[in-house]
């Protein structure tokens, strides 16, 4: 067994020492103390391709090199080959280190032999062809270089970076500065070569450096220097291309002396990088000193935008921009520009105009007109509704009265339930009626805590009676513990009933769709009831839907419709604090939407809480919100209520805040530049994701398509500007609650 295992551990051994071998990127070969050839790899075969297949172990040394000799292997070997192969021989195997060996196929390999202690030796194949081809093309290569220099007109130096020492200067160089010894010479100002090499040894290169130097004669010139590092013979040198800028410093000075006298906001600047290459007094005037064109714009995407569409046509021509003036105040302006070649660089220059104050006389204009058209439509609508409810309020004591009368003469059961419900319609005419008049003497409605769910079953009901085709379905669907709204019942229920009627034409008109829904749920963070009517009828065409709510306008036949059913509703819903919107995010059918406030509860009606509410201690809070004055209201509100508030007016920064700090509570603005809520959102994901069960959004768009799909996919809370105080304290206490109720991780 012992004899087994160490032939099996030789073998190993002899294994490992194969692959060792084969994983040289050099030919290896191993002779022994006979010079015959014990082992060797692929590399050496490769290396020896001539004869590689006599490559076997036992090849003697002598054969194999005469066998290379008689092939011509070998260039210096060539017509003398038995005494090339003699003096190899006659000395025996000595120790050679990196003999270079020229074949005459072109390829050189670097040899070395070293002899074993047992007798034998290692001979080791190294391929140079590559280097050495390459150490020729540097040798041309400099020689060319040197003949173009020389030959040009160049002004090139080469100088030690330590003592300045100039190792090759061009003829043009020796004339500029005559037959100095050190680049030193060269500069007005010694330590500005000193700062100029401190600059090329952290950078590597230095382009366009603009300083003074000295001439042969010694005077002063303006000059543009471009420098590289390169390595020279194993030495690392300064390679400087040397531009007198004397002409052209002139002209510039001209030029710029022309420019500033002309009374106009004129810039020029890098189209590319957007550095102020030249700016007029009155460009400094309006934004200020600014080394960069970039800040000019208020919004970032709109300088790549303009410059885009700059390339495109070569000239610009009134082009209405937002921008920011020197003391940060956002402005309309229109600027005119031409994108010209300037020292082999795209660079524009741009005129700017103002146009705040045309801009404001526009916009007065414009609002007077419409205040006007709009006061003379309220004046005639105010005017009709008088005469209509004076009209009706005489048949309508007719039929009250008559129907309190037939109460007490008629003592059947049946008929006095419809005498009942004709009452209570009359009632309702009545006081709908009072509402129309209320609302054209611009009267105060009589508010009280009115039951939502008890509104739309009354308003289904009227609406229903005149529904008599039966082709129409009017379905409720109402949450149950619905809180009270703090309305005038009339008004909110007349509102149901106009929105419900024009639904039912719109489906009898269009003949197509068979149902109305009507919904009402409760929104415990904003303290709001959301009421919804909504058909599946053709909806309202996309033209017309930002006139809906006009007064008299309407898409009726004359005699079916008068055009102030919408005002009303949108005239209701404003005076009780609430809102109203259309809702045409849905395929197909019209969905309006109205947002009430909740009735204030009366808490001398029940129990005090059994908690009390307590101010949080030690809880942080995060707050970004491009709107400064609405963030730092939200934070004061927050502070009051004990929470060590940050607040910050960027993404950007908001983001810096959630890598350094730790925090409670996180409200994030949807809409900013930069970084918006979108990729706040998906930063929280990726980064912070234990921050999602602590972060809302507060909102002035819940409307455009970007903002309701972010706020769908998140599913985080949010609330819509404006926030009162007590729609944030109860925002802030359900993410509070929701991360007691949840698992942290």
């Amino acid at each position: 067994m012992g004899i087994t295992n160490d032939l099996d551990d030789i073998e190993n051994a002899q294994d490992v020492l194969r692959d060792a071998i084969e994983s040289l990127k050099e030919g290896f070969a191993l002779y022994d103390e006979n010079n015959r050839l014990v082992m060797f790899n692929q590399q050496y075969a490769e290396m020896n391709k001539a004869v590689s297949h006599l490559l076997k172990p036992g090849l003697e040394w002598e054969i194999l090199m005469r066998e290379t000799a008689r092939r011509g292997i070998y260039a210096d070997a060539i017509g003398d080959e038995e005494n090339w192969v003699s003096a190899r021989l006659a000395g025996g195997i000595e120790f050679i280190q990196d003999y270079e060996l020229l074949e005459t196929d072109g390829r050189t390999y670097l040899v070395s032999v070293h002899p074993t202690r047992l007798g034998g030796f290692v001979v080791t194949r190294e391929d140079i062809t590559a280097k050495k081809q390459a150490e020729v093309e540097e040798r041309d290569g400099d020689l060319l270089v040197r003949k173009v220099l020389d030959a040009s007109s160049a002004i090139v130096t080469m100088a030690r970076i330590g003592d300045g020492q100039i190792l090759y200067r061009s003829p043009a160089a020796l004339e500029m500065f005559g037959p100095t010894k050190t680049a030193r010479d060269h500069y007005v100002n010694p330590e500005k070569r000193a700062d100029f090499v401190t600059q090329l040894l952290a950078d590597g290169r230095v382009d366009d450096l603009k300083l003074d130097l000295l001439d042969a004669e010694g005077g002063t010139f303006p000059a543009s220097i471009s420098s590289q590092l390169i390595d020279f013979k194993g030495e690392e040198v300064i390679v400087t291309s040397i531009i007198d800028l004397t002409v052209q410093t002139e002209a510039d000075a001209l030029m710029r002396q022309v420019m500033e006298a002309y009374p106009a906001a004129i810039n020029m600047t890098h189209a590319e990088t957007g550095e102020v290459l030249f700016a007029t007094p009155e460009i400094e005037e309006l934004f200020g000193s600014a080394h960069n064109s970039k800040s000019y714009y208020a919004d970032p995407a709109e300088r790549a935008r303009y410059l885009k569409d700059l390339r495109e046509t070569g000239a610009l021509k009134e082009r209405r921009m937002a921008f920011i003036d020197a003391a940060g105040r956002k402005f309309w302006g229109a600027d005119s520009s031409r994108l010209i070649k300037f020292k082999g660089e795209d660079v524009i220059v741009s005129s700017t105009r103002d146009l705040t104050e045309e801009i404001a006389l526009s916009e007065e204009l414009s609002k007077q007109r419409e205040l006007l058209f709009q006061n003379e439509k309220m004046s005639a609508l105010g005017e009709l509704l008088a005469g209509v409810a004076h009209e009706l309020n005489n048949p309508l004591s007719v039929v009250v009265g008559h129907s309190l009368m037939l109460k007490e003469e008629i003592t059947d059961p049946e008929l006095m339930a419809r005498i009942n419900k004709i009452g209570s319609a009359a009632e309702r005419c009545a006081k709908i009626v009072k509402t129309f008049l209320a609302m054209a003497r611009q009267q105060p409605s009589k508010i009280e805590n009115v039951d939502v769910a008890g509104v739309i079953e009354t308003a289904a009901d009227v609406a229903g009676y005149g529904n008599t085709s039966g082709d129409i379905a009017i379905v409720r669907n109402v949450s149950d513990n619905l809180p009270p709204i703090a309305a005038d019942a009339d008004q909110i229920t007349q509102v149901i009933i106009n929105l419900i009627i024009n639904a039912e034409q719109a489906l009898s008109r269009s003949g197509k769709g068979d149902l109305i829904e009507i919904s009402a749920v409760s929104n415990l963070v904003s303290d709001t009831i959301e009421i919804t009517v909504q058909d599946n009828g053709p909806g309202i065409p996309a033209a017309i839907r930002a006139r809906i709510f006009e007064p008299f306008f309407t898409t009726k036949e004359v005699g079916e419709g008068t055009g102030i059913g919408l005002a009303f509703c949108h005239r209701i819903i404003l005076s009780h604090g609430g809102q109203i919107r259309l809702d045409q995010s849905g395929s197909t059918g019209t969905c309006f939407r109205i947002t009430l406030p909740a009735a204030v509860r009366d808490m001398s009606e029940t129990d005090a809480p059994a908690n009390p509410v307590t101010a949080p201690v030690n809880l942080r809070a995060l707050i970004v919100d491009d709107e400064v004055d609405v963030g730092e209201l939200n934070a004061e509100i927050l502070r009051r209520e004990g929470f060590d508030v940050e607040f910050v007016s960027t993404g950007e920064e908001a983001l810096k805040c959630l890598r350094t700090s730790k925090y409670d509570i996180f409200l994030s603005d949807l809409n900013m530049p930069d970084i918006d809520g979108r990729k706040i959102y998906e930063t929280l994901v990726s980064q912070f994701p234990k921050m999602l069960k602590r972060t809302a959004y507060i909102t002035g768009d819940t409307m455009g398509q970007n903002s309701r799909t972010l706020l769908t996919e998140a599913g985080l809370p949010y609330l819509e500007k404006p926030v009162s105080p007590a729609e944030l304290r109860d925002l802030v206490a359900m993410l509070l609650a929701k991360q007691k109720d949840m698992p942290d991780g």
